[in-house]
């Protein structure tokens, strides 16, 4: 092995002829004014250019790389960049590929939220952001947290008590580009759908429930988010209200009924008040989520808690190698499942992520055929007074006790494929994942009724 290959990363070509010299890129510059930033190790080349540029007929102006080294293309040469290509480096028989890409100028707010707590609708074509505060709210002092393009500027200054009285206009600048957003606060309406966690604000949520509840308040109108901690208090008026929504995860998972109220006593304490009891009994409804499928015992209505609880940490989430899926054989004609993003080879199937997603599979589910309460599907709806709604594998993972004169309904999802949060960036959501707010959305849609 040569030392270029030991020190500078480059790889060894299968010959025994051998040049102790670098096979670096040292300077790339495109039409006379587009210099290339360098990484070596990552081995890119990304070239800055305008917010509005042509890709498509670039010329290489500028090529320095190590002494004695060589490329697949040269000073002159014409390149297309609407998409990338790999520039080859040989020194000797040692080699190293570059990935040659450009990088458009962009000026973003990319998330926008007032007090902490309020979080605005972002129109990144109409370059406008809504944010609803509860009626009452002091919105001449508001204080926004915002989140940008890497490396802009932003005009007024984040984190200072700004007046919302009126529009106000929010300028972001990064090199060439420049967007103006305009900023609307409103009072809201009392929530239609709410959702209750243990943090006081969204921005206290662990990342999966956050981005649970960003999408919900982003999509979904008269939409609100609260503490257990406020609503047992009285804090939240509940007038309008016709469900309530629980997504509660626990890195490593929760195992059972001692595992859950270790975890969370504080809203343990809350679920055995009679105020989600007397919502449920004025026939209000709910969703539950991952291990919040929980709640039903504590309103008296499911008689064991699922019986096979698993999870992983959000750091040691597993990456999919493929498309996962549950099974609605049986069901397909329910309201959850309408609508969907469908396999057409599997049409009594949901798939909810793709490859390259990574998921902790947190699960709380009903086994089968592990004798007692839940041996069988009848023993599983006798036992807990529920609907088996999917499934797959001798488990149900989503249920449903029916709406009656005396209660509203619930609607409970344990599969490890309901998930929000994709660690480490958004690669394998662009498909199937879609079906997990499309899933949500139907399941508020249905308990509204």
């Amino acid at each position: 092995m040569s030392l270029c290959t030991l020190l500078c990363g480059c790889n060894k070509k299968d010959n025994s002829f051998e040049v102790s010299g670098d096979c670096k890129i040292e300077k790339m510059v495109l039409d006379n004014q587009f210099t290339a930033v360098v990484d070596h190790a990552a081995r890119t080349a990304v070239v800055p250019v305008p917010e509005v540029h042509n890709d498509q007929l670039m010329t290489i102006t500028e090529l320095t790389l190590s002494p004695g080294a060589k490329a697949n293309m040269k000073q002159g040469d014409k390149v297309n960049l609407t998409t990338p290509f790999v520039l080859h480096v040989e020194n000797g028989n040692v080699y190293q590929d570059y990935k040659v890409s450009v990088k458009h100028d962009e000026a973003r707010i990319l998330s926008f939220v007032l007090n902490g707590e309020y979080i605005g609708i972002i129109d990144q074509v109409q370059h406008t952001i809504a944010v609803s505060v509860p009626i009452g709210t002091d919105i001449k002092a508001l204080v926004p947290t915002v989140k940008t393009t890497e490396g802009a500027t932003l005009t007024p200054a984040a984190n200072m008590p700004c007046d919302f009285t009126n529009p106000v206009e929010f300028t972001v600048k990064y090199n060439t580009a420049v967007t103006t957003y305009t900023v609307t606060v409103k009072e809201k309406a009392n929530p239609v759908v709410l959702y209750l966690g243990l943090a006081e604000t969204v921005a206290q949520l662990n990342p999966e429930e956050q981005e649970a509840v960003t999408w919900m308040l982003s999509n979904i109108e008269n939409s609100d988010y609260a503490s257990f901690s406020a609503f047992a208090a009285g804090h939240v008026n509940m007038s309008d209200c016709k469900v309530i929504w629980w997504h509660f995860h626990k890195d490593g998972g929760l195992e059972g009924k001692a595992a859950f109220e270790a975890n969370a006593p504080e809203v343990v304490d809350v679920m055995t008040t009679d105020k989600l009891k007397e919502f449920y009994q004025a026939g209000g409804s709910f969703l539950l989520t991952r291990y919040a499928v929980n709640l039903p015992f504590y309103l008296g209505e499911a008689e064991h808690f699922p019986n096979n609880c698993w999870g992983q940490k959000e750091s040691e989430a597993e990456t999919v190698g493929g498309p996962w899926e549950f099974a609605i054989t049986g069901h397909t004609d329910h309201a959850l499942w309408q609508n969907l993003l469908m396999n057409n080879d599997a049409p009594d199937h949901v798939y909810t992520c793709d490859a390259g997603y990574r998921i902790t599979n947190s699960t709380a589910q009903y086994h089968m055929n592990w004798g007692g309460a839940y041996d069988t599907k009848a023993s599983f709806r006798e036992n807990t007074g529920a609907v088996d709604i999917a499934g797959g594998d001798d488990a149900v993972v989503a249920w449903e006790f029916k709406r009656t004169a005396e209660h509203g309904a619930i609607i409970c999802i344990g599969s490890g494929c309901y998930d929000w949060y994709s660690v480490g960036g958004t690669e394998g959501t662009e498909y199937y994942h879609k079906n997990i707010a499309k899933i949500t959305e139907n399941a508020f849609n249905y308990l509204k009724q």
